[in-house]
């Protein structure tokens, strides 16, 4: 395939800050990040310059105090913030939010009015802020609204800044929103999430106060989301219907070189690359989303982008910004990104690492340990809640990261396995059990680190090791969650992370209580109550390594879960004790836990019923026919040559060889049209059910015999490009 060649080096150069030219092309000039960032947010400086003192101070009481808010000021907001909109080039508005399909929704309106003179003016009032009424039946509901009951609601969020989204053609305005049916329940990721933020609010705030801690009126759980992806060339992306459909690839042989040599992770990041990530940095820059680490990822091709923390609902909401954009720039580099959580077989999958914690509106992390955890009794006591409610809470961990693509993922040798572990550092480790044994009178120190050489400084060291293969680790002043996936939504993890620990802080809280009323004083009360939940969650704590196959031996001997696949998390979904915790803590009545069950089910089916209906198609109209094309040149030239006497062993070798294959692929598509046409049953799970247990088997056998052709077939007749091909882009 032909394919005109682009001076990508030329866009890179030019696409983003002007400067002097070199060697006949714009020289790129460094970015003023403190001039653009958040240029493109309606951030607390813009409210301040253009809302009347007291409309901003009502407004920021909501925002940073979580007080209620005050509908009044609503007409003075959306006048304010439809002038600072008009005035960056936007001509329309929409409420943007993120329904129960994982990614994020938006109907634009315009801000222009006719009046009675036959003209027009902008206008955008109060009421247009804080609700719309979007079309709620073509979303994912789960049972909860029929399809032909169309209303429901968006609801304005003033807790995560409005922002404008700019376009070649202009740019409109767009308002973070929750999204209700017109019963009430919560269609939305961002409903629940904001729930559990007021739950954990309120838990944590009791203890605090258990505590004798003065001055603090609001603690909210941050988030920062390290995000892992793929880029490929454009031109490959689009003759692989695969990608297209599906976001993975279905077939593809291991290439020559793949990660084996380490030499793509932290190497240099190709011209072409570098570009790419600066350009969408910029853009996230000027939204406001507060990115900082950039680099290569283990497989070649894959790359990572990090934000520092921010509150859980606006790191969420930039979160799926940051997909956004990223998957929109790359475009101007002729390239595409996949966020898919396994694109690639035999190479690294992709996540989206969720660093978790808890800060106080004083400015104080409850998960920071100090240079002597073992008397820093507020830090135990907070983190002892985060292992006793990961322990207690296995299931909705794994439920809220479960998903067919990252099944792939999961348990690979570049992601934690899917049994939920803690890994707590030596020195914590060490504590705790200090704790199990008594009194903690000491942490171990880390020391400093030489190096051997006289010009390198000795640094110091950490008390303890890291482990990369740990799905929830303790890494200094926060945990972090290694097992969400790149491709999804991290308002979920986090909803269950904010109500587990809102119980776990209760229940420990309840236990201080009684402490506290039989006379105790306070320090030992406390730790009492952690050394009990530490002796709890001992079964949870592991420092070694995850991918071993004895510790799945030792797992179950201690009684952890080990839910493989999707499927087998779901079915704990609707335990009683998960029903219960998320109706006493107001974050998901029954019904709406119900109808998130149902969805991921049934977006489960769905995944795989593409995938399975993209295999049999590529399988029979595009892989079958080149290898019996070259099947025939391979017969013809065997004619040929025997007519003038040549030896043709090693082609009718050759031959046999690829006819053997062409025959179980042949083999393997009609046993694949077969489970596709049977659709396992008639309710949802039934149908899930058989896509797991006979149709991703029939289409894994079918990939067999395709790779293996692919390792045979005239590369001039292969259809498809290689692995070799998109993973090395330069």
């Amino acid at each position: 395939m032909n394919v005109a060649k682009t001076d990508y080096n030329l866009i890179a150069a030019t696409s983003f800050s002007s400067g002097k030219k070199l060697n006949g092309k714009k020289k790129t000039g460094p970015m003023d990040i403190e001039k653009i960032f958040g240029e493109n947010a309606f951030g607390r400086d813009e409210m301040k310059s253009r809302l009347p003192v007291e409309v901003f101070q009502s407004l920021i009481a909501t925002i940073e105090g979580g007080e209620t808010l005050d509908l009044e000021i609503a007409d003075a907001v959306a006048d304010a913030m439809k002038e600072w909109a008009i005035e960056r080039g936007a001509s329309h508005f929409t409420h943007w939010f993120q329904p129960l399909t994982g990614s994020t929704a938006e109907k634009h309106d315009s801000f222009i009015t006719p009046n009675k003179g036959g003209g027009a003016f902008a206008k955008f009032s109060g009421k247009d802020l804080v609700m719309g009424e979007p079309d709620a039946s073509s979303f994912p509901s789960g049972g909860l609204r029929a399809t032909f009951e169309a209303r429901g609601y968006t609801v304005w969020d003033p807790t995560s800044p409005a922002f404008i989204v700019e376009n070649e053609g202009g740019s409109y305005l767009a308002i973070p929103t929750a999204f209700a049916s017109w019963t009430g329940e919560a269609l939305d990721h961002k409903t629940p999430l904001l729930r559990s933020l007021v739950a954990l609010n309120k838990s944590a705030l009791r203890v605090l106060d258990l505590f004798g801690v003065k001055g603090v009126t609001r603690v909210y759980s941050t988030c920062g989301c390290e995000q892992e992806y793929f880029l490929i060339d454009e031109q490959y992306y689009f003759r692989r219907p695969d990608l297209q459909m599906t976001g993975r690839t279905l077939f593809g042989a291991k290439p020559p070189k793949g990660q084996e040599l380490d030499d793509h992770y932290f190497g240099s990041i190709p011209e072409r690359v570098l570009a790419y990530m600066l350009e969408a940095e910029k853009e996230l820059y000027r939204l406001g989303i507060p990115v900082k680490t950039r680099h290569n990822e283990v497989a070649p091709g894959q790359y990572e982008l990090a934000p520092i923390f921010e509150n859980t609902n606006v790191a969420a909401d930039h979160q799926q910004l940051t997909m956004i954009v990223l998957q929109r720039v790359t475009r101007k580099f002729g390239l595409v990104c996949l966020l898919h959580e396994k694109p690639f077989a035999g190479i690294n999958g992709s996540g989206k690492h969720n660093n978790f914690s808890m800060s106080t509106d004083t400015g104080l992390n409850l998960l920071e340990p100090g240079d002597t955890p073992h008397d820093n009794l507020h830090f135990l006591f907070f983190c002892s809640a985060v292992v006793r409610a990961v322990n207690r809470h296995q299931d909705l961990l794994r439920i809220s990261i479960a998903s067919a693509a990252n099944d792939h993922r999961l348990g690979a040798n570049e992601a934690p396995p899917a049994i939920i572990s803690v890994f707590l550092g030596e020195q914590l480790e060490d504590v705790f059990l200090q704790l199990m044994n008594g009194d903690a009178t000491e942490s171990k120190q880390g020391g400093l680190l030489g190096l051997g050489s006289p010009v390198l400084p000795h640094l110091p060291r950490h008390a303890g090791d890291r482990n990369r293969t740990s799905p929830f680790a303790f890494t200094g002043n926060k945990f972090e969650f290694r097992s969400v996936g790149s491709s999804q939504t991290v308002s979920v993890p986090n909803i269950v992370l904010n109500t587990i620990v809102a119980e776990s802080l209760d229940q420990m809280g309840d236990l201080l209580e009684k402490q506290i009323a039989k006379g105790v004083d306070i320090d030992t009360a406390i730790g009492a109550v952690v050394r009990e939940a530490v002796a709890e969650s001992t079964v949870i704590v592991f420092g070694g390594d995850n991918y071993d196959e004895e510790w799945a031996v030792e797992a179950e001997r201690r009684g952890l879960l080990n839910l493989r696949t999707t499927l087998d998390a779901l079915h704990h979904m609707l335990d009683e004790k998960n029903i219960r915790l998320f109706e006493d803590y107001g974050v998901l009545s029954e019904p709406e836990l119900r109808s998130r069950k149902a969805i991921m089910v049934e977006q489960y089916f769905l995944t795989i019923n593409i995938e399975g209906e993209t295999t049999e198609s590529m399988a029979r109209r595009m892989i079958l026919p080149a290898a019996v094309r070259y099947l025939g040149e391979l017969v013809a030239t065997i004619g040929s040559a025997t007519d003038v006497g040549l030896c043709v062993d090693g082609i009718r070798e050759t031959a046999v060889e690829i006819s053997g294959y062409i025959n179980g692929l042949s083999k393997a598509i009609d046993h694949l049209i077969i489970q596709n046409k049977d659709l396992g049953g008639a309710s949802m799970l039934e149908k899930a059910l058989h896509m797991r247990e006979n149709v991703i088997p029939a289409m894994t056998d079918v990939r067999y015999y395709a790779d293996k052709l692919e390792r045979g077939v005239d590369h001039e007749l292969w259809p498809l490009p290689t692995y070799k091909q998109m993973l090395f882009v330069k």
